[in-house]
């Protein structure tokens, strides 16, 4: 069931295969595991595209796509679920980032910090981007620490999860298609 949920939003493997933007990356994009939909490709494209959504802000599509590729892993799932980090969750993704770092490192002081003041509201792309930087860059290290906290505990609960929720529904499907057949 969740497979065929799954393989209903992926896009074709031909698709992709006969894209004139995508053919200079070879065999490696198209090996059959990158596309495969298992228990295994699942949870690994899962936790890394939760570890690369948390924990780095910009190019996470490209390098999500390329330790999918790297590590045989889902590469829809990988560079679909880099987009837990999105313009409405980052700023308090960020926030929380921040306090978790600040805790661990025993940081005292608070540059008023709240999950409104890491949005950006400037017009232009490339202005927000520098104001977003600006105040990102003075939260330092508590922010850093709080953002490799998320993104690992991200990944393993990820990766866990779909190891531990695919095994329950075949289990499910096991016992149905017991109670079925006749003793």
């Amino acid at each position: 069931m969740a497979k065929k949920f799954i393989k209903r939003y992926l896009p074709d493997r031909e698709k992709v295969e006969n894209n004139r933007y995508l053919k200079w990356l070879g065999p490696s994009l198209f090996h059959p595991n990158v596309w495969h939909i298992n228990r295994r490709s699942i949870a690994i494209g899962l936790a890394i595209g939760v570890f690369m959504g948390l924990l780095i802000p910009l190019a996470q599509i490209p390098i999500s796509a390329f330790l999918a590729v790297l590590l045989r892993a889902n590469l829809p799932i990988a560079i679909t679920s880099t987009l837990i980090s999105n313009p409405f969750t980052f700023a308090p993704l960020y926030y929380l980032a921040y306090r978790i770092g600040s805790f661990i490192l025993g940081e005292k002081k608070d540059p008023a910090i709240t999950p409104d003041s890491l949005s950006i509201q400037a017009e232009d792309l490339g202005e927000g981007l520098v104001q977003w930087t600006e105040k990102v860059s003075e939260l330092g290290g508590p922010l850093i620490l709080g953002l490799l906290i998320l993104a690992t505990l991200g990944a393993v609960i990820a990766y866990f999860g779909v190891m531990l929720l695919w095994r329950l529904q075949v289990q499910l499907r096991l016992r149905k298609k017991r109670r079925r057949e006749p003793s």
